[in-house]
């Protein structure tokens, strides 16, 4: 039944906005930070959530490099049905945009161009001394743990919002006024815990708030559906 009251929803809607987090990816085989196997309880010298900081990076630069390249840089994963869903209904005209959380590409190898990257991608690679710009494989295949500029040897950091850096004001100015005009606004694969990408979805002001996560959210009491399944297998079965 719920499956077909989100079809229904997504029938009846004109201005879809999808919102995504890292369960988005898990079935594309990308691991989450939360779940059982996901990257808090695998071991490292630090916590996850202390590595990806500005300020591990700055002051641990190898160990920054070894964690990224060994969890952060999944080049060969590829859109599951999720993504190719939201790809299709961009391209039908249905969905005016899509804010996600996650930083592997995954949406734009689907084919979807309306895409708000709140935490940047591990597709650009910038030096950080004249400004260069790499792509994933530069960083992944440099024969060195730190990835040096080929033009100036200046340090390479990944485009991705790491902890205590601020989001990208016109990525995050064109997430919220596409969620400001959606009628239908889908929230997925996200705890809706990490602030401030969590605090978009009150600018919602549309007809249908829906939420598709495997566990309770904060904003389970303010949505017109809630779908404990996997988003890939939720997307999937729709038209």
């Amino acid at each position: 039944m719920a499956y077909e009251e989100l079809q229904r929803m997504v029938d009846e809607s004109q201005r879809i906005v999808f919102f995504g987090g890292a369960g988005v990816s898990t079935e594309s085989g990308i691991p989450d930070f939360r779940s059982v196997d996901g990257l808090y309880h695998q071991k490292y010298d630090w916590p996850p959530e202390e590595i990806l900081s500005h300020t591990f990076f700055t002051r641990h630069t190898e160990d920054f490099y070894r964690f990224y390249r060994d969890k952060m840089l999944p080049l060969d994963a590829k859109p599951n049905p999720a993504h190719l869903k939201l790809a299709q209904w961009e391209r039908e005209g249905k969905l005016i945009g899509i804010v996600t959380q996650n930083i592997d590409g995954l949406h734009h190898a689907a084919g979807s161009q309306a895409v708000f990257e709140l935490h940047g991608t591990v597709y650009r690679n910038f030096c950080t001394k004249c400004g260069k710009q790499f792509g994933p494989e530069y960083v992944r295949d440099y024969p060195e743990v730190i990835p040096r500029c080929d033009a100036c040897h200046g340090l390479i950091k990944p485009d991705v919002v790491l902890y205590e850096e601020g989001l990208d004001g016109p990525t995050l100015e064109g997430a919220v006024s596409a969620i400001q005009r959606a009628d239908l606004l889908i929230v997925a694969g996200t705890s809706l815990t990490v602030y401030p990408a969590a605090g978009l979805i009150q600018y919602f002001r549309g007809k249908n708030l829906v939420l598709i996560n495997r566990d309770a959210t904060p904003m389970d009491k303010h949505a017109d559906l809630i779908i404990r399944d996997k988003v890939g297998q939720v997307l999937g079965s729709l038209s």
